[in-house]
């Protein structure tokens, strides 16, 4: 395979622009461009956890969930391709479903922290979320692969189960949240 990144520093992004996988140069304030650095951050946090992760029967799967990530920024990047599929979504379901069933039910809404791995986990869903409204944002003004929507809509919740399933492994406890009680 030949070298695909040859040089870096290009200069061209000097002007405000950048360029897209088939040539065209767009603001850097483009709601296309806002989508592909959300998911650019999304994938650099799931790598925070995976380097805290490195004993984890989770790392495979969330592993594989980057290269996926990648696939989506390849999507954003050439507008009009389509690499996600239902496949991908019906995978997370079912990642999402056997981890769960792992876990104890939820009584209360939890708060991010417990292990490091999980708190980290927490931030990659918080920006999976902002992603997810990004992919949207650009979906209002030009048409978004339907599959890379639901993609990140359920990678959120894989991302969810998965700091509670990475706290329970790493023996932390769950924070959960303890609302403000009126006075009486």
């Amino acid at each position: 395979m030949a070298d695909r990144l040859t040089r870096i520093t290009t200069r061209t992004g000097d002007d405000g622009t950048t360029g897209l996988g088939n040539g065209w140069r767009v603001p850097k304030t483009a709601a296309r461009i806002e989508a592909l650095g959300a998911v650019d951050e999304l994938n650099s946090a799931l790598g925070v956890v995976l380097a805290h992760a490195a004993d984890s029967p989770l790392r495979d799967p969330l592993a594989g969930v980057q290269h996926r990530l990648f696939d989506l920024g390849a999507e954003l990047a050439v507008p009009g391709t389509a690499k996600l599929d239902d496949d991908d979504v019906a995978a997370l379901d079912g990642a999402v479903g056997r981890l769960n069933a792992t876990l104890p039910p939820l009584r209360e809404f939890l708060l991010p922290g417990g292990a490091t791995a999980g708190a980290h986990c927490h931030v990659a869903r918080a920006i999976c979320r902002r992603a997810e409204r990004a992919l949207w944002a650009l979906h209002a003004t030009e048409p978004v692969n339907g599959a890379a929507l639901r993609y990140l809509n359920r990678l959120s919740d894989l991302l969810f189960v998965s700091a509670r399933a990475l706290a329970r492994e790493m023996g932390a406890t769950e924070i959960v949240w303890r609302p403000k009680e009126k006075p009486q």
